[in-house]
């Protein structure tokens, strides 16, 4: 096995740093490491912005509920961008590009275009000894984020990535089995397998969130996907990509 398998598979989340910045040569490397995932048809449709202003650290910190969003060591928005691809067009141009860009499926390719960068980026981060953290909860209050960052119609912010030193060393959290994600040909094509694989994955589950070191619990996978899913989550999201520009088609 070799050293970026290694890293690969000790991946965890880290959510507390040590008081220290990212340094410029750092943060370099991340995003020009972001700019060599792949992209489809070279839209690189995505936009990252570094937020070093305390205040608005602050806000966004509040509002996703994740306090190591300003005690990181450096903290990245990666954001889904179409906006880009129409520069230089002439009115009747865009119009027609406007057409496809309002479609699923750029929506998509811009979402998965940022997925992919941030990827690489945390990679990066992690083999210069960081820690990463990505945060969703920036899209409790999505509209609020935008304003903050002052966004432009075919731009939305899909999450954050908090970046810094790490000061703790948690647990590797339990994944789901091969079995219960990889398949051949087609879907699911041994029902009994795939439940056997998502039963022994909660029973796993369940030990882990017994013994961690910290906020243990008794709970398992399938309870507590049921529980999150069984409540109305973000459900302006779809409004506000909409308002956007994006999605609409």
């Amino acid at each position: 096995m070799n050293r970026v398998i290694e890293q690969i598979l000790n991946h965890r989340s880290i959510r507390t740093f040590k008081d220290e910045p990212l340094t410029d040569e750092q943060i370099h490397i991340m995003v020009e490491s972001a700019q060599r995932a792949s992209t489809s048809s070279h839209y690189q449709a995505y936009s990252i912005i570094g937020v070093t202003d305390p205040s608005i650290k602050e806000e966004i910190a509040g509002l996703s509920g994740h306090a190591h969003v300003k005690n990181s060591g450096h903290f990245f928005v990666f954001c889904a961008d179409l906006n880009r691809l129409a520069y230089g067009a002439d009115p009747e141009t865009k119009t027609k590009m406007n057409a496809n860009l309002e479609n699923t499926e750029h929506f998509l390719v811009a979402a998965i275009d940022a997925a992919l960068a941030a990827q690489n980026a945390s990679l990066a981060a992690e083999s210069m000894g960081l820690g990463i953290c990505y945060i969703g909860g920036i899209r409790t209050d999505i509209k609020r984020v935008d304003e903050l960052l002052n966004l432009p119609e075919f731009v939305i912010p899909l999450f954050g990535l908090a970046v810094g030193y790490p000061d703790h060393k948690p647990e590797l959290k339990p994944r789901l089995p091969m079995e219960a994600i990889y398949f051949e040909n087609t879907y699911r094509p041994d029902e009994q397998a795939y439940h056997r694989a998502l039963e022994r994955f909660d029973e796993t589950l369940q030990e882990y969130y017994a013994k961690r070191s910290t906020n243990q619990r008794q709970d398992n996978w399938s309870t507590q996907i049921q529980r999150k899913l069984s409540k109305p989550v973000r459900m302006e999201v779809t409004e506000y990509i909409q308002s956007k520009g994006m999605n609409k088609r």
